[in-house]
């Protein structure tokens, strides 16, 4: 496709994919509308990058739709102070996006050429604030290398529950966005922390591959 036409592509994207789903914030849509979001897609599928449902990445990855990287961002109200977590860097296109909204976006990619693609398609973008690492975020003691708290934590894959040791990185008045449930049914969900419970908002149906590197249960036979 010619820049000419991405960029018309691009338009056509927030105008019938993301504005009539609600998503309004004049400073969401104008940042979504600047990102090249082709520049994030391995090249033999450039053609999809603006398509409404899911384009495939390498490592049978995918990234988020449109209207979920968009929900995303209007749902944090980032307001350029926050320490934000990652889980599921992809490319690094809500990595970036989360970054030019942010104050510091630390990213946890599983894979390690996902995780390298990632921080050169930011550092291609000159974004200096967000740093991506090669780690199993879902393995409590693989995290421990992860230092601080955070005032969000976005988790990029469909998981049954909150992680406890996830939880436990927010700050009091910290906020969560995640994808909760079992395929095929899974809710879009945004919670934040106020002391020791959760207000919790549903925001929409949706579908996304389950996360990967979750610890195995043990099963005794007998």
């Amino acid at each position: 496709m010619t820049a000419s036409n991405l960029q018309i592509a691009r338009r056509n994207m927030v105008e019938y994919q993301i504005r009539c789903c609600k998503i309004l914030d004049a400073a969401v849509l104008d940042l979504i509308e600047s990102m090249p979001r082709e520049n994030f897609v391995p090249e033999a599928v450039q053609s999809l990058a603006y398509m409404e449902g899911h384009v495939p990445l390498p490592c049978n990855q995918e990234m988020l739709s449109p209207l979920q990287e968009a929900t995303t961002l209007q749902n944090l109200m980032l307001n350029g102070s926050e320490r934000v977590l990652e889980i599921g860097a992809g490319t690094g296109f809500l990595t970036a996006m989360l970054a030019m909204q942010a104050a510091e976006v630390v990213s946890c990619e599983i894979h390690a050429e996902l995780a390298e693609t990632a921080a050169s398609n930011i550092a291609n973008h000159g974004i200096t604030n967000a740093t991506v690492h090669n780690i199993n975020a879902m393995d409590s003691s693989a995290m421990a290398a992860i230092e601080g708290h955070f005032d969000a934590i976005v988790i990029g894959a469909a998981v049954d529950k909150i992680p406890t040791h996830l939880e436990n990185l927010l700050v009091d008045g910290g906020q969560i966005i995640a994808f909760i449930g079992s395929n095929p049914v899974l809710t879009m969900v945004h919670r934040r922390k106020i002391g020791q419970s959760w207000q919790e908002n549903s925001l929409f149906e949706t579908l996304l591959q389950d996360i990967e590197g979750r610890p195995t249960k043990r099963e005794f036979v007998f």
